[in-house]
């Protein structure tokens, strides 16, 4: 498949998903209206999230009573959401430029921007002789022993745009260009690699830091900083208690829970 049916192929499945979704989200709420002191607070989130928020909020509701429920997903597909008008209460999203961006729009509330996380990727594997030291990456996937590597989508997550960022400083994303397989969103990388339908992925620190697999960080350096950033819908019907988690998240043991699953601190 050229790069450019790839990229309008994605763009159309993108495109059917996010309204598919808005419309899902529309019903859901709407027949629950009546009992809406009983609705959960509505999270949308970043797939790096998945592991992290789901302690985070099973704590947080223990400790307030406030239920939440977590749509994971792309950074840029939730965006595209919330411009369309879908009732989250609440964005984390895996870069501020999208939080930015839906200020502007005027689809978040202004002043309550917050960062939250700063990410990392890494290269995630199976085989225990992968890497020894970093250094020997750029060789290791032009080599013959890796078939596919999984990353997710650039165009609209911002750990696929930090993994295209440092195979352009390593200097070999055009001749990797043909081995690179999008993911819809980080998670989704990550379970390429955990089926099998990927040697390698370049995914997001908070997703493998707990499991089994072997990975490699990846330097910083060659890309742009992950800085993670979170806002409250203009929508939101429930901004008391967004602000809650917000307090929680951004307060002691929100971050703790964070740091434990890979991230570093803003």
């Amino acid at each position: 498949m050229t790069d450019h049916n790839r990229k309008a192929k994605s763009k159309m499945i993108n495109k059917l998903i996010g309204t598919l979704f808005v419309l899902h989200v529309f019903i859901m709420t709407g027949c629950t209206n009546a009992n809406d002191e009983d609705e959960p607070l509505y999270i949308a989130a970043a797939s790096d999230l998945y592991h992290a928020l789901t302690e985070a909020g099973e704590e947080f509701t223990n400790e307030t009573g406030i239920p939440l429920e977590f749509t994971f997903g792309s950074t840029g597909l939730i965006t595209q959401q919330i411009n369309e008008g879908a009732p989250y209460d609440l964005f984390l999203a895996a870069h501020e430029s999208y939080i930015d961006e839906l200020i502007e729009q005027e689809a978040i509330l202004v002043d309550s921007k917050h960062y939250y996380a700063i990410g990392r990727n890494v290269l995630m594997y199976e085989e225990e002789s992968f890497l020894s030291e970093s250094g020997q990456e750029q060789q290791y996937l032009l080599s013959d022993e890796v078939g596919i590597i999984a990353i997710a989508n650039p165009e609209h997550a911002p750990y696929g745009k930090a993994a295209k960022e440092t195979l352009e400083a390593w200097g070999i994303w055009e001749q990797i260009e043909e081995k690179l397989v999008y993911a819809e969103n980080i998670r989704q990388a990550y379970q390429y690699v955990d089926s099998g339908n990927a040697d390698v992925g370049m995914v997001a620190l908070a997703l493998v830091s707990d499991t089994d697999y072997e990975y490699q960080l990846v330097d910083e350096a060659t890309h742009e900083p992950i800085i993670q950033a979170l806002g409250i819908p203009a929508v939101s019907s429930k901004q008391e208690e967004s602000e809650q988690f917000i307090e929680y998240l951004t307060g002691k043991r929100g971050q703790e829970i964070l740091v434990k699953y890979g991230f570093d601190l803003p």
